[in-house]
C-alpha cells in the first residue's frame, strides 16, 4: 500500500516500524493484562505525539489529508505487533470521519482546538455497533438550542480514556437518529468499570450512564445513519487492514518458530504437514493485502462501487484473520495457547475485531442489500 506521496508513506511506514519493535513487543504482554492492570497511557501518549491519530485529518489540522490508504498502512504494521493500539486509533479515526462527513472541515477544526494530550486527542465512539441495526438506549431532548442526554450507552470505546464521546441518540418525536459530541468529564456522566473483553484487552470499553449531559448536535437531526453509512464504507477499508495486520504478525511468528524448533532431530518447517499450514497461511495473509491495497486504491480515487470493495474487504479479511490465527496457533502447538507468544492475543483480537462498525453476519446482509439495490 503507498499512500499519494510515496515519501512520505515510506516515512510512515519506517516510523511506524521502529514505533512497533521499540514500544510494543516487550510490552504485550503487560499492555493486554488491562483492565486488571494499569492502562497503558505513557505508550498511547507516545502514539499521539508522533501524529497516530490525526492521520485521516486534514493537513490543516495536522493529520496527513483525507486519503484513506495513510490509515491503513499505519493500521496495518501496529497491528501485526499488537492490534490493540490498531483499535484505539480505529475508534478514533471513525470518530473523526463522522465529524467531517456530519460537518466538514469546520466541524473537525471545532473539536480539536485543543489535543495537548492523548485524552484530549481521542474521541469515543461505539465502534463496536452499526447503530441503525439495534434498538439505540441514549434519547436527547431538546431545550431552546440546547439538547440533554439521557439514558444509556454500551460499550462505548475509549469511554474512560478519551476526554469526549460522538454518541448516537433518539429525539424524542424524530425518526432515526442522530450524533451528539459529549464532554465526559461534565456532570450527569457515569462510566462503569473497564469491560473485559474478549480480545483488544488494552482498547478498552465502558457502559455510559447518562442523565441530562449537554450534548452538542453534530450535523442535522435525524441524519445518525446516513453520516455513520458515508463513515463505515470507509472505514471498512481500515477494518481490512486491522485484520490483514494480524494474519502478516501470526504468520511471521509461526515461521520464526518453525525455523527454531527441532523435533525428530530436524526443524518442524521441514515437516510436510507444518510446511502446508504455513502455505494456507501465506496464500490468505497475500489476499487480504491485496484486499486491502485494492480498497485503499478504490476509495481514495473514487471509483464507482468503491463502498462495496471497502466493505468486501473487510468481510472477507475478517474471516480470514480468525482462519489464519488459528493456524499460527497450531503450528506453535500447545505453547501457543500461552501468554508468553503473541499468537493466543492475535487469535483473540481477530474474532473481536469481526464486530467492529457492526456484526459479520450483518455486515454481509447489508453488503448483499446494496448489491441488490443497485440492480
Amino acid at each position: 500500500m503507498m499512500a499519494a506521496n510515496e515519501n512520505e508513506s515510506l516515512l510512515l511506514g519506517e516510523t511506524v516500524r521502529l514505533f512497533a519493535s521499540r514500544e510494543l513487543v516487550k510490552n504485550r504482554e503487560t499492555n493486554d493484562a488491562y483492565p486488571f492492570a494499569p492502562f497503558w497511557d505513557e505508550i498511547v501518549e507516545k502514539a499521539c505525539g508522533l501524529g497516530f491519530f490525526n492521520t485521516l485529518l486534514p493537513e490543516e489540522l495536522g493529520g496527513m489529508g483525507r486519503e484513506i490508504t495513510p490509515l491503513c498502512q499505519l493500521i496495518k504494521t501496529l497491528s501485526e505487533t499488537d492490534a490493540s493500539l490498531a483499535g484505539i486509533i480505529f475508534t478514533n479515526s471513525l470518530a473523526q470521519e463522522l465529524l467531517f462527513v456530519a460537518g466538514g472541515e469546520p466541524a473537525l477544526r471545532d473539536a480539536f482546538h485543543e489535543r495537548a494530550s492523548a485524552r484530549q486527542a481521542l474521541i469515543a465512539c461505539p465502534s463496536f455497533i452499526n447503530p441503525g441495526e439495534i434498538e439505540l438506549a441514549a434519547e436527547a431532548r431538546r431545550g431552546g438550542e440546547a439538547y440533554r442526554l439521557y439514558g444509556k450507552q454500551d460499550y462505548l470505546v475509549l469511554g474512560n480514556v478519551a476526554s469526549r464521546a460522538l454518541i448516537p441518540a433518539v429525539i424524542a418525536g424524530q425518526p432515526g437518529y442522530s450524533y451528539f459530541l459529549v464532554e465526559l468529564s461534565g456532570a450527569g456522566v457515569a462510566a462503569s468499570a473497564p469491560i473485559f473483553s474478549l480480545g483488544l484487552h488494552a482498547c478498552p470499553a465502558v457502559d455510559l450512564r447518562l442523565d441530562g449531559i449537554e450534548g452538542r448536535l453534530v450535523g442535522l437531526e435525524g441524519k445518525g445513519q446516513e453520516y455513520f453509512t458515508q463513515s463505515a464504507d470507509r472505514l471498512m477499508a481500515a477494518l481490512a487492514a486491522l485484520a490483514a495486520g494480524i494474519m502478516a504478525g501470526s504468520l511471521r511468528e509461526a515461521l520464526e518458530y518453525a525455523r527454531q524448533r527441532f523435533q525428530g532431530g530436524t526443524e518442524i518447517i521441514n515437516w510436510p504437514e507444518v510446511r502446508m499450514i504455513l502455505a494456507n497461511m501465506a496464500v490468505e495473509v497475500k489476499i487480504a493485502e491485496m484486499a486491502v491495497t485494492q480498497a485503499c486504491q478504490e476509495a481514495d480515487a473514487g471509483r464507482s462501487d468503491w463502498p462495496l470493495g471497502c466493505r468486501a474487504a473487510a468481510i472477507h479479511a475478517a474471516e480470514l484473520a480468525v482462519r489464519a490465527t488459528t493456524d499460527g496457533i497450531q503450528v506453535l502447538g500447545g505453547v501457543g495457547y500461552m501468554k508468553d507468544f503473541g499468537q493466543e492475543k492475535r487469535y483473540r483480537d481477530a474474532q473481536q475485531v469481526q464486530a467492529l462498525l457492526g456484526l459479520a453476519p450483518l455486515k454481509k446482509m447489508d453488503f448483499i442489500a446494496s448489491m441488490i439495490a443497485k440492480g
